[in-house]
């Protein structure tokens, strides 16, 4: 029973057997060779390196029509199909040793610098441009041969072919062309070959032109030039298996900013950054452009643009991780001065809306002074903030400042015009309309009469002066200018003024707040300074402040933390639209101080409408 038993079980395989794989059908693999290049463009672009590798000096790629059916046509004038021992250009071996290049043969034996095919399958990739490949070469009696491949068909002919006189190199015809590609016109060939074939172009000193016969265009190909600032001094990329070559340019970020991954000049890989591993920055900051050239890579066939992810693979990452740390470095200071630049002519695009904003707002019923105006230096009313920082401007002051900017001075002509006099009285305002007093210090406050025009009305006017809420005293209560005197206490003063013009009242009021102490007086470099203060950022995420003024530096202070901001910087624009935002509600807030948050909301309102309509982009 044992016996029977053992008789049904399987033999197991005995450890030393085994074999050689072997192709079962070989037309089968040269019809999935043949296919597996799926981009035309990268197939004219092996034609083209099989004349750079025969050592041409001249490429002539010419597309054309012929007998109603569509070409494309690859002369040079380099070595030609190599011969055989009778001297004939050897097309056998070039269709029975498909998968065995020459090329690869002349590698292993040390004489094969320089020459990129290695697979012995460029000629293949004809059946993804056209129906029929004729490859025609000289041999050794001065007599054209010519070899017929036809897509599809496992079998090639070889004869004579017919020329009026014999010519040195290698012409190979790809007729007629696939539909879908017949539109492939030869400036794309050109461009594509720039970027593709760079380095072996510039390298070998070969002269590729593209003739487009249907659209009567000549075209030379010239190596791609890249754009920016070439990077020098760059951390060597150096592994077991050899060195890599980095050509590396600084640019504008953008799209089409790329870094290339080529081998001995050809491009595998159109960017660098969709490789597995190199996901991240340098490579996808798009501040890069260039190459690095990594002669010891190993490609898969076919397609020439995979790489194997081997050990070759493995040990360029770990050598470009210096490289990576230097651009890195680089690309953040590029990254700051492009943030400065932009702060600077972001801040100059605000004070020129505010500047003409201000052209339409009632200059007086705004008190910039405590913030941005030329400090007075002679005495008087209060070197403090209570006094000449704060004082309200003078008749030559309203006329040649608008927003802390110097205006050129405009002589009033000897005569005005009928529409330059002033109507009858309209309305009235205090400057400043607000204001803060040092306790026991004075302020000056004047009334500014204006008709329907807003024009300034001069004649037959009677002042009255009151402190309608608070405590305080008025040098006088009938004067257009009248001097305020603090009271010993801190507190809120409303003050308001009556002005009649025959029957005519109007009437206003300024608020004044009184404190016990006041902000330190600016320093002589924020005094000095001209405009709107200037902002700077400072990262508190978390925090709802959005923004803060700094007095000591004449500063405001940007939460570039807040959500609000990270918000805004979606785009340049509406960056540039909260930065105004925040500037009206720190000036409004700084030069209002003590009003009603509806007051202040309103003034907000107000000046937000007209600087935004002023603002526009730098």
């Amino acid at each position: 029973m044992k016996s029977t038993q053992r008789s049904k079980s399987k033999p197991r395989p005995r450890p030393d057997e085994g074999g050689r794989l072997k192709i079962g059908d070989d037309w089968n693999a040269i019809r999935i060779i043949a296919l597996s290049q799926g981009n035309p463009l990268k197939a004219i672009a092996e034609f083209v390196e099989n004349s750079i590798d025969a050592h041409a000096k001249a490429v002539t790629i010419t597309r054309g029509r012929e007998h109603g059916e569509h070409y494309l046509a690859v002369k040079d004038d380099g070595d030609g199909v190599p011969r055989d021992a009778e001297g004939l250009p050897d097309f056998k071996y070039v269709a029975t040793h498909i998968c065995d290049s020459i090329k690869r043969h002349l590698k292993a034996e040390g004489n094969g610098v320089g020459l990129q095919g290695e697979f012995g399958i460029g000629l293949l990739s004809f059946w993804t441009v056209g129906e029929t490949l004729t490859m025609s070469s000289t041999g050794a009696d001065n007599r054209a041969y010519q070899m017929v491949m036809s897509k599809g068909e496992p079998r090639y002919t070889v004869g004579p072919r017919r020329a009026l006189f014999s010519e040195r190199g290698t012409e190979l015809k790809v007729s007629p062309l696939l539909e879908g590609i017949r539109s492939l016109s030869g400036e794309k060939i050109q461009w594509y070959l720039a970027s593709e074939l760079r380095d072996r172009v510039r390298h070998s000193g070969v002269r590729v032109t593209v003739v487009d016969k249907l659209a009567r265009k000549q075209y030379e190909v010239e190596p791609r030039q890249f754009e920016g600032r070439l990077l020098h001094q760059l951390p060597p990329v150096r592994s077991g298996f050899g060195d890599a070559y980095a050509e590396l340019y600084l640019t504008e970020p953008a799209d089409t900013s790329r870094v290339a991954l080529t081998r001995s000049g050809t491009r595998v890989i159109e960017d660098l950054g969709t490789l597995s591993g190199l996901e991240h920055p340098p490579w996808t900051s798009r501040y890069l452009q260039g190459l690095i050239d990594v002669p010891f890579l190993n490609l898969t066939p076919g397609t020439r643009s995979g790489i194997v992810h081997d050990d070759r693979y493995a040990a360029l990452m770990h050598a470009l991780a210096p490289l990576e740390s230097h651009l890195n470095a680089v690309i953040e200071a590029q990254q700051r001065a492009e943030e400065e630049q932009a702060n600077r002519e972001s801040l100059r695009a605000i004070q020129r809306a505010f500047r003409e904003a201000m052209l339409a707002l009632p200059r007086e019923e705004y008190d910039w002074f405590a913030i941005h105006a030329r400090s007075r230096q002679e005495g008087g009313a209060g070197g403090s903030r209570g006094g000449g920082a704060e004082e309200g401007p003078s008749d030559a002051e309203e006329n040649d400042e608008t927003l802390g900017v110097a205006e050129r001075s405009v002589p009033e002509p000897p005569q005005r015009a009928f529409f330059e006099y002033a109507g009858p009285l309209h309305s009235v305002v205090i400057s400043p309309a607000a204001s803060t007093v040092a306790v026991n210090d004075s302020r000056r406050f004047r009334a500014l009469p204006r008709d329907r025009s807003r024009r300034r009305v001069e004649e037959d006017l009677a002042f009255v002066w009151e402190i309608a809420d608070g405590v305080g005293s008025l040098s006088s209560s009938s004067d257009q200018e009248v001097a305020f005197q603090a009271p010993a206490s801190p507190g809120l003063v409303r003050l308001s003024v009556m002005v009649a013009q025959r029957e005519v009242r109007a009437r206003a009021e300024a608020l004044i707040t009184v404190a016990a102490s006041l902000e330190p007086a600016i320093g002589p470099t924020v005094v000095n300074a001209r405009g709107l203060p200037g902002y700077t950022f400072e990262r508190a995420a978390g925090e709802l402040w959005r923004s803060r003024f700094d007095a000591e530096r004449n500063l405001i202070v940007v939460n570039n933390g807040h959500r609000d901001f990270v918000f805004a910087t979606r785009n340049r624009a509406l960056q540039l639209r909260y930065l105004v935002r925040l500037y009206v509600k720190e000036l409004v807030l700084r030069n209002f101080a003590g009003l009603p948050a509806a007051q202040l909301v309103e003034r907000m309102v107000e000046l937000s409408l007209y600087v935004e309509e002023k603002l526009k982009p730098p």
